[in-house]
């Protein structure tokens, strides 16, 4: 029986994947104080095949990064030392494992930022994100632009640590609202300096970002994530698609190993994507491997694959709730159901490591 999409080999860049199944970058909220946690090695652990590609959740850069409480950090000894036998783990069932290294901006809540101080962003408008209370998020403080620098080498040195821990790369997480993203999009960027007002500059920061980060661990380690037609998080803009051309075309630039885009429809309570290669314009202008995101099943993802629109296909939600996934997407067995209500919940098992195998 011939294989299905998903399940052929692919060769990006250096590493040798078994399939075209990653795991997603899932924020969970379980590494305390910062500090990522023993529990981490089996959650990982459980979602690792020999050859495939797992994304670790966003990770700070910095001690001004972290918006919410419980993200993990890798800008600290103690951090790089949390993570490296998370990632021995993986290692030793063969996966290839990254780190994805963020900047959360104004998407900080109140008592998140060290000293009391307000969270930076590119500007000074205060997060609005629909169906949620505002005034749970710190009003923010818009970066000088003479600080910027500072926050381009906060993201070399997570690269830099990151290897240190033994990761086989990084992603630098520009999606979804969060600080690269607050720069990308013109509708929070009101900037009237070199990092504002033209796409050219809405995009600086990010570019910047992305050859500070090749220069320090080379081109062949380093992934991006970018969510061009996504509002999440309060993050619009007017025309996505010249900002995803334009960005995909600049990362050529830098040679970087791949880019993983989101796609313009976001599945969110269950909805079904229903344009499953819409980011092919993008998927075109970029020359690295390409991964998609948002929303895809079985079906969707094979599709996808097939039809020569991705390299690669990112599953975030059905991963956390099916730790044999790629094993499922195989054989077409039924998927257990992921529970959102323990998603973000503090627990080290519940809704973490105790969703159930595929029984042999």
């Amino acid at each position: 029986m011939s294989k299905i999409p998903l399940m052929t080999q692919y060769k990006m860049g250096k590493f040798d994947l078994s399939h075209r199944i990653v795991l997603a970058p899932l924020t969970r909220v379980r590494s305390y104080d910062n500090v990522p946690q023993s529990h981490a090695i089996l959650y990982y652990s459980q979602r690792t095949t020999s050859g495939g590609l797992l994304i670790a959740e966003a990770t700070g850069v910095s001690n001004t990064a972290q918006g919410y409480p419980n993200i993990p950090g890798i800008w600290t000894k103690e951090q790089v030392e949390a993570w490296k036998p998370i990632v021995k783990a993986v290692h030793d069932k063969g996966g290839i494992f990254f780190c994805q290294i963020w900047h959360m901006g104004r998407v900080s809540i109140e008592g998140c930022q060290p000293n009391g101080q307000a969270p930076i962003s590119s500007t000074d408008k205060i997060l609005k994100p629909n169906g949620e209370d505002p005034t749970q998020y710190s009003p923010p403080r818009q970066l000088r632009t003479d600080e910027i620098p500072h926050i381009v080498d906060d993201f070399r040195l997570a690269a830099k640590n990151a290897i240190e821990a033994g990761f086989d790369g990084v992603e630098i997480h520009g999606a979804h609202g969060y600080l690269i993203d607050q720069f990308l999009k013109d509708q929070i960027n009101e900037r009237t300096d070199k990092y504002g007002g033209t796409l050219e500059n809405r995009c600086r920061f990010a570019l910047e970002i992305v050859e500070a980060v090749a220069n320090e661990i080379g081109p062949d380690r380093v992934g991006i994530r970018l969510s061009p037609y996504a509002d999440y998080c309060d993050s619009a803009d007017s025309d996505p698609t010249k900002l995803a051309l334009y960005m995909a075309e600049s990362l050529n630039k830098y040679n970087i190993l791949y880019c993983h885009a989101v796609e313009p429809r976001m599945v969110r309570l269950g909805e079904k994507l229903e344009t499953p290669h819409s980011l092919l314009p993008m998927r075109r202008a970029f020359k690295g491997a390409f991964v998609v995101a948002g929303g895809y099943d079985r079906e969707d993802g094979n599709r996808a694959v097939e039809g020569g629109f991705a390299d690669l296909v990112a599953f975030g939600r059905s991963f956390l709730a099916n730790p044999d996934l790629p094993r499922r997407f195989e054989i077409d067995a039924p998927l257990n159901k992921y529970d959102r209500s323990t998603f973000y919940v503090p627990d080290p098992v519940v809704g973490y490591t105790d969703y159930p195998f595929l029984s042999s």
